[in-house]
């Protein structure tokens, strides 16, 4: 099998998952990594044993050695970044949100189309096996028509004021914090499983700590607990800590979601609810493996992923055996197979979440922004 070098934009806390995501594909090599600084490349290619450091990424994009790059840097460099390298030939997957805005997004998927590059959009969350297991179930009718959907994103890693990380940042992360980091995922996740586009919003945003504590030097994300008062500056924050949106699904369907990085206790509570008109389904990433199903006339079912009994494609999306935990570094292995079998094999199917998917969400999360400055609904 022939070898597919990629290189890794990015050394923070989503560059070691999508190195280690890539190793276990066989046919991945991870060749080279780059930082901000030649030290940060140095360093991250010391611990994971990348042989190529640079801090000249630009470089990479003209190497002809690379076949493929992940973008995992601030949001605010994907688009120069994706461009840069979809001219060099090289296929792109790039982090959420895919972009500042939707024109840029919008670029990048004119930019993929002319140079027929492979490219992805990392919405990672849709590829656990129960979630895959639910999208069968909507699809052949178990659930009956989509009525209402509910849920919430919850994490607590920003709760104090001493919490930082570059994307509370908006010139480096954009105008949306939560909702454009968490509430992308939860978005995108609803219409992929009911097939349904998001067509309105209305949503209400709020920043609870209108400053902050940004430390003097660089913290990976979720590292932040142990700063000192010597380590930081305080500094004004203008990106949301907490986001309630009731949306319009498809013509009938009706929903509303909340996202939080403020909720004591939430570690990473990604939680969706579907009804349909034969049963509702409870699915929270929190405990990967479990899946509610809720019937009107008969008891209600909790099931345990089991590989050899998922619907449909969704035993594809299992690599263990029933009672064998698959979880978040598990959605992000399968996401990148499907995008390799498409780099190795130009006539492979598309499995996998696109730029295509990327500009939606971005179109998405300036209509939750534009509802909230108008304090209305919008459509999408």
């Amino acid at each position: 099998m022939a070898k597919i070098r990629t290189a890794m934009i990015g050394t923070g806390f989503m560059g070691i998952v999508h190195t280690e995501g890539c190793r276990r594909l066989g046919n991945v090599e991870v060749t080279a990594v780059a930082a901000s600084s030649q030290a940060k490349a140095d360093d991250f290619g010391n611990a994971v044993g990348i042989p190529k450091r640079t801090a000249d990424w630009e470089a990479l994009a003209r190497d002809p050695e690379i076949d493929a790059v992940h973008i995992c840097t601030p949001n605010v460099l994907h688009f120069r970044m994706a461009k840069a390298f979809m001219e060099g030939g090289k296929h792109v997957l790039c982090e959420k949100p895919l972009t500042m805005n939707s024109a840029e997004a919008a670029e990048m998927v004119a930019i993929a189309a002319r140079t027929g590059v492979a490219n992805a959009t990392n919405h990672n969350l849709r590829y656990y096996a129960v979630v895959q297991h639910v999208r069968q179930m909507v699809a052949a009718g178990e659930l009956g028509d989509i009525l209402a959907v509910q849920g919430t994103y919850s994490q607590d890693w920003l709760l104090y004021d001493t919490d930082y990380n570059w994307r509370i940042e908006s010139a480096q992360n954009g105008k949306l914090r939560a909702m454009g980091d968490i509430g992308s995922h939860w978005m995108d996740m609803i219409q992929h499983l009911t097939g349904l586009p998001i067509t309105s919003v209305c949503a209400d945003l709020q920043t609870f700590h209108p400053t902050r504590k940004k430390p003097k030097m660089s913290i990976q994300t979720f590292a932040g607990k142990t700063l000192t008062p010597e380590d930081y500056d305080e500094v004004p924050i203008d990106t949301d800590d907490f986001g309630a949106v009731l949306l319009r699904l498809g013509g009938r369907a009706r929903g509303a979601f909340t996202v939080s990085q403020v909720s004591a206790g939430n570690k990473n509570r990604f939680f969706f609810e579907i009804y349909g008109t034969k049963c509702g389904i409870q699915w929270n990433q929190e405990r990967p493996d479990e899946l509610w199903i809720g019937h009107r006339n008969s008891p209600n079912q909790v099931i345990i992923k089991d590989g050899s009994l998922l619907l449909g494609a969704a035993k594809g999306f299992a690599d263990l055996p029933g009672g064998h935990s698959e979880g978040y570094d598990d959605s992000h292995k399968q996401l990148f197979r499907r995008f390799y079998a498409k780099v190795a094999n130009a006539a492979a199917p598309v499995e996998y979440p696109t730029f295509e998917d990327g500009l939606r969400g971005m179109k998405c999360l300036e209509a939750v922004l534009a509802s909230h400055e108008s304090r209305g609904w919008v459509n999408v």
